[in-house]
């Protein structure tokens, strides 16, 4: 990083991201491999070693695929592949009798490329880091804070100061992205509003090392964290995680207002939710506001948020960083589209249209249902008063656990840039269904074609049109209009589909986030549904009507 060079003109950067976190430094990783000049912002030098964010899902792992960083953040993983990265959830104590598995991704890895992953923010951070390092239209000014964020109708100005000197700069782009967590100043200067949900908590975040509590919870092989319910946290959890396998943990409970690093027995609470004494050797205490947060907007102008700066939430189940990184993969490609001339402001509105209503699905869905849910189980069954009913529904609620694995399935149909566009009554939303058909505005799953490659191995950096045993005229078609329109697009024929062939479908046209943008088995492409399909995908709204009798389901 070169920090002496005049001050920037207006031509240094298609797109300012504020924020070096894992949400800025993907965003920053999915434009560079595009091209894309950029220049991310970030105040710490070092990431920082707070063990947040660490379930990364299989979806977030397709995206560290592409962004060809996986064997890295693979290898840096803090706990033995071997050992295993499953969840628990324990009632009363995690020692008692009464436990169940949690949050078991795995159940949905045939539904995607990669398998998921575990680690601490801050190794995935320094992963990223090094990525976006190899990638010359990528600059990272780390230790620069950003101290104003202006628009006007050609660009952004963007003025930073040095955090720890007297250095100052200005940056001006086309566009800005505020990746800068939940206070974000870049959403705030922009005037886009929040709306908010209190639950009036105080959590604590305590981090510590205890070689003991690793002997204690050996009878739970393969576990690395374990969510704790008690009557008296009305359904709000005590929630431990290993940070590596042996030594160091942390932990998220509610705790009395007031609460502070000095006047509360953090040991014996510690001891209560695990119903063992151990020892304990703090190295870090903190605290937290417990609340819901999600942006009225997530874009104003030629300024746009992702990441915490757009949504927040308490940290369970692993959807934060999760959900932050969809969105840089989801704004990536669309603001690349746009500064390389083929997209435009309908597909930069999409982004908004896509990621809004998912994340507030995933509150509403999961994460606040989630607590409720506890709340009034704990309400109705105690162990206590009648054993055999609170062993049957807790039987049953585990039962339940695998459900809501396979129901957490982002989505974005009735996006206005996925056939049939939007006003179709359908919804993007967090809660769907995994299934091997392709379906339009759904995740694609993996399958192997004929010659061998997987489908994700066939992708182009464009939009990818799957040819299954398709007529030639056809296909000529979509390339006649991916031509005109000036979209990119690869076509990969198979003329024999075997597993393809579960996509029940006979054409799939996919994103270049691995969504599907629109599936037909049987239509009849001409050259004028061709054009309107894809001038869709791109954000055109085509001139006639749907396909006869095409809902737009494969």
């Amino acid at each position: 990083m070169n920090t002496d060079r005049k001050e920037a003109g207006p031509q240094e950067a298609g797109v300012v991201i504020v924020g070096g976190g894992p949400v800025g430094l993907g965003l920053a990783i999915e434009l560079g491999q595009r091209g894309i000049r950029c220049t991310v912002v970030e105040r710490y030098p070092q990431p920082q070693p707070i063990p947040k964010g660490q379930n990364l899902t299989q979806r977030t792992m397709e995206h560290f695929h592409f962004w060809g960083a996986e064997q890295e953040l693979r290898a840096a993983r803090t706990i033995p592949p071997e050992y295993g990265i499953g969840g628990l959830t324990a009632y009363g104590t995690l020692l008692g009798p009464y436990h169940y598995d949690w949050l078991q991704r795995d159940l949905v890895k045939p539904f995607y490329y990669t398998a998921n992953e575990r680690l601490p923010q801050y190794a995935t951070e320094a992963v990223l880091r090094a990525r976006a390092a190899q990638l010359p239209s990528v600059e990272t000014l780390y230790g620069w804070n950003a101290e104003s964020v202006a628009q006007d109708a050609d660009g952004v100005t963007v003025t930073l100061h040095e955090r720890k000197g007297e250095g100052r700069r200005t940056l001006r782009a086309a566009y800005a992205v505020g990746c800068d967590g939940a206070r974000s100043g870049v959403r705030e200067q922009a005037g886009m509003t929040q709306t908010r949900t209190d639950h009036d908590r105080v959590m604590v975040l305590l981090v510590f090392k205890s070689r003991q509590l690793h002997q204690l919870l050996q009878r739970y092989p393969g576990k690395s964290y374990y969510n704790v319910l008690q009557p008296e946290l009305q359904g709000y959890w005590k929630f431990l995680g290993r940070v590596d396998l042996g030594s160091t943990w942390f932990f998220h409970a509610p705790v009395p207002a007031g609460t502070t690093a000095d006047n509360f027995d953090f040991k014996h609470f510690l001891n209560e939710a695990v119903g063992a004494d151990f020892e304990v050797e703090f190295e870090h205490i903190g605290f937290w506001d417990l609340r819901f947060a999600i942006a009225d907007s997530y874009r104003k102008g030629r300024v746009f948020i992702a990441g915490d700066a757009a949504h927040s939430h308490p940290p369970y189940g692993g959807y934060g960083v999760n959900s932050g990184l969809e969105d840089a993969r989801n704004l990536g490609w669309k603001l690349a589209a746009t500064l390389q001339g083929w997209g435009g402001d309908a597909l930069l509105d999409s982004y908004d249209a896509e990621r809004r209503p998912v994340f507030a699905s995933t509150i509403h869905d999961f994460i606040a249902k989630a607590i409720a849910d506890d709340r009034q189980f704990l309400e109705a069954h105690d162990p206590a008063r009648d054993k055999a009913g609170f062993e049957a529904a807790w039987q049953a609620r585990a039962q339940g656990a695998v459900g809501e694995v396979h129901a957490f399935e982002p989505h974005y149909e009735g996006s206005p840039v996925v056939w049939p566009g939007a006003g179709t009554g359908r919804a993007c939303s967090a809660r769907g269904a995994h299934k091997f058909e392709a379906r339009a505005g759904h995740h694609i799953a993996p399958a192997t074609l004929a010659d061998g490659r997987n489908v994700f191995e066939a992708f182009g950096p464009g939009f990818t049109l799957l040819a299954l045993g398709a007529d030639a005229a056809g296909v000529q078609a979509f390339r006649d209009a991916a031509a005109a329109l000036g979209l990119p697009l690869q076509v990969v024929q198979d003329p024999a589909p075997g597993e393809a062939a579960r996509y029940a479908a006979r054409w799939v046209l996919v994103r270049p986030d691995q969504f599907v943008a629109w599936a037909a088995a049987d239509a009849a492409i001409t050259p004028d549904s061709a054009r309107r399909v894809l001038a869709l995908a791109q954000g055109r709204a085509p001139e006639s009507p749907l396909f006869p009798n095409d809902t737009g389901d494969a």
